[in-house]
């Protein structure tokens, strides 16, 4: 299962890639049919059409775009860095040194993103490859590089604009049952001989947080891969509800860690000053199976079995609550019963306020 979380989300994200690909070596190659038919002198430098398409390949439209024009802005002020060094003199140690320091400090203008390494790249490449002709290089670099930047738009617009829709939902449906697989295996593990012989769940805690992280990433995506992309009307998903899904999970993740963590000591621990008296491992138990079968029941969409076990686990945390408040126990140390049902508390709470 947890293996699960992360390779089935790598390998939706595996399959865009391979769509990316195949549309930038499509647009490369389009924009390189293209580029002889540039106007004047932009015909001679037709190898700078397909880096316009790559430098555009973005995951999704929206990036596409907005890293294609700040590609051009940053080209367009290489230029113009380029141009004032010029009419200083042709190229030469000192001017290649201040191409490259004047350029290194407008690319730390805000906003520019992608356009910020351009700057300095541009007016390398016009103070040196334009030599005595600056302007028609000029001209011919920043219109092949346009035309690069629209058919590579064109091409990421046009031929099945991602949808990373698809990961969402499977990050969802992994980490939902995961959680509730650590949440039975603790149960479990209270009722067992100690040390239990499955330890396994004891050192989940990284992978917890590492796939939390994968779940956030993919919605992150998600919302990315809709704007601007004509799609979402033949798809739509609620990517809000993605994201109060993906809140939630983070929170119940929290408190199952700080569970995995507090049972982990009580039993490995030699140090602890913490105990769970042998009288509250029933129950204990039967409130730990009980919120991970109601978390795992999530998924189903089933109302009425829903409803059943989240009066179930209200019930057996509940009467666990109130036998630890009435009852009195001859441990000679703290219990860390309470700690652990503070924890389920809370997560069930979380449950019911994303089924209301």
């Amino acid at each position: 299962m947890w293996g699960l979380v992360t390779v089935g989300v790598s390998g939706v994200f595996a399959l865009s890639r391979l769509q990316l690909a195949a549309k930038a070596a499509l647009a490369a190659g389009l924009a390189f049919l293209i580029a002889p038919w540039m106007p004047g002198s932009a015909a001679d430098y037709p190898y700078y059409a397909p880096l316009g398409a790559l430098v555009v390949m973005y995951e999704n439209v929206a990036g596409s775009m907005r890293q294609g024009l700040q590609t051009l802005v940053g080209l367009g002020l290489g230029i113009g860095l380029a141009f004032m060094l010029v009419s200083l003199g042709g190229p030469s140690p000192i001017t290649v040194a201040l191409v490259m320091g004047l350029g290194i400090l407008l690319a730390g203008l805000p906003r520019l993103g992608a356009g910020r390494d351009w700057i300095p790249t541009a007016a390398l490449l016009v103070l040196l490859v334009g030599g005595h002709n600056p302007d028609d290089f000029s001209f011919g670099y920043l219109l092949q590089m346009g035309t690069g930047v629209v058919v590579g738009i064109a091409v990421n617009l046009l031929v099945f604009p991602p949808l990373h829709f698809n990961a969402v939902a499977v990050s969802l449906t992994q980490f939902r049952g995961a959680l509730a697989q650590q949440i039975s295996d603790m149960g479990e593990a209270v009722e067992e001989k100690w040390p239990p012989q499955h330890d396994d769940w004891s050192r989940r805690s990284d992978e917890l947080a590492q796939s939390a992280r994968s779940l956030r990433t993919a919605v992150e995506k998600a919302d990315a891969s809709r704007r601007a992309n004509p799609r979402r009307k033949l798809h739509p998903r609620d990517v809000d509800l993605d994201y109060r899904n993906l809140r939630d999970l983070e929170r119940i993740t929290f408190h199952v860690q700080d569970m995995t963590e507090v049972l982990a000591d009580v039993i490995w621990d030699q140090d602890t000053l913490f105990v769970i008296p042998l009288p509250y491992s029933e129950p204990l138990s039967e409130a730990l199976a009980a919120v991970g079968a109601l978390l795992l029941a999530v998924e189903e969409g089933d109302a009425k079995r829903l409803e059943e076990l989240r009066d179930e686990a209200d019930a057996t945390v509940h009467a666990l609550a109130q036998r630890l408040v009435s009852d009195d126990t001859d441990s000679d140390a703290p219990s860390a019963a309470e700690s652990i049902l503070l924890s389920l508390h809370r997560i069930l709470r979380v449950l019911k306020s994303g089924m209301s």
